[in-house]
């Protein structure tokens, strides 16, 4: 089956926690991807998401190391929305 994919960047101002992860994330900016799949029974070009994955730094000794973590797309989102809430309103 085709697939795609797309990359955005997404940006923390706060520490941040994401259910798939079993750590608090530094804020910063962090690449996330994901990856869609054609709808081949559809008469027009229709796609699914077939996974979203975030890229986090490493830790420790491995800190030059990058590791990719599957998560949902609505907890990241929900994670974003808890970001911008805490957040000092602009001047």
């Amino acid at each position: 089956m085709p697939t795609r994919s797309h990359s955005k960047s997404v940006a923390f101002s706060h520490p941040f926690k994401l259910q798939s992860v079993d750590r608090i994330l530094p804020p910063g900016d962090y690449r996330v991807v994901t990856d869609e799949e054609l709808i081949e029974e559809l008469s027009f070009a229709a796609y699914r998401r077939v996974s979203t994955m975030i890229f986090l730094p490493g830790e420790g000794p491995r800190a030059s190391s990058v590791e990719m973590v599957t998560i949902d797309p609505r907890d990241l989102d929900a994670a974003l929305d808890r970001d911008t809430a805490n957040r000092p309103p602009a001047a």
